[in-house]
């Protein structure tokens, strides 16, 4: 078995671990109003973009992009369950450039690292442009056991389509050729547009799910976090006492 595979599952573990005990710590971090809604809603939304991303376009991809969106959207949408104002428009280019950034790297395995560079600036720069005309994802904000849908979030959807289609496009002609450009232009762009539209959907349940947060259901999923990260953590010694090589 490789050893980056077995670090891989014990790095899992640990993560699970400390994750388990911020569940169990619900109260003592502040109950309804602490940061654990946050990390409610950056786990959820991560494992929805991530997943999302990584069936259309690879794991790398889905892992790194799922969780650079789900943070920062996270972000965005913890600040309007507060009824608080959106943040700056320097914050949302910090969100914009992590997201960017992450696309790029999620990009650099498919097309290259000129072409993913290239798409990453672009993309950075568009969703600025989009943030200073008064579209982000807290948008029409709402916290319900229903869908959340508007005219604004599909036209949103689409330009965001379009949008990485043509960067996508440019960027193949300009900066660096890539194998099949329509095909991977068609891919990034549609594959980022349904996400995207499908997270925007649902987000109206996870804010709920957060916003209502049981804590003894908190405390038990805690528990059971930290022990599947003690399962995780013990694989590799698993391994030494079976007797299995690692390469």
């Amino acid at each position: 078995m490789d050893h980056h595979i077995v670090a891989g599952v014990s790095i899992a573990g640990s993560c699970l671990d400390v994750l388990g005990s911020l569940y169990l710590a619900y109260d003592l971090l502040g109950g309804q109003h602490g940061p654990l809604r946050l990390l409610t809603r950056a786990v959820t939304y991560s494992i929805v973009f991530a997943i999302g991303y990584g069936l259309g376009l690879g794991l790398f991809f889905g892992v790194a992009s799922g969780a650079a969106t789900g943070i920062t959207v996270a972000i965005e949408f913890n600040r309007a369950s507060r009824n608080e104002d959106h943040h700056s428009l320097f914050w949302e280019g910090v969100f914009s450039a992590i997201r960017g950034a992450a696309f790029g790297a999620g990009l650099y395995r498919i097309a290259g690292f000129r072409f993913a560079l290239a798409f990453g600036v672009v993309i950075t720069l568009g969703q600025v442009f989009a943030y200073s005309r008064g579209m982000r994802p807290a948008l029409d904000y709402s916290a319900s056991r229903r869908p959340r849908f508007s005219p604004k979030l599909l036209w949103g959807s689409l330009a965001r389509t379009v949008g990485y289609i043509v960067t996508a496009l440019l960027c193949n002609a300009v900066v660096e050729h890539v194998e099949h450009p329509w095909l991977l232009a068609l891919r990034v762009g549609l594959v980022t547009g349904i996400v995207t539209t499908v997270g925007l959907i649902v987000s109206p349940f996870i804010e709920y799910f957060a916003d209502h947060l049981p804590a003894r259901r908190l405390g038990a999923f805690g528990i059971a976090l930290i022990f599947v990260g003690f399962s995780l953590q013990s694989f590799q010694y698993w391994l030494a006492v079976l007797d299995v090589p690692v390469h």
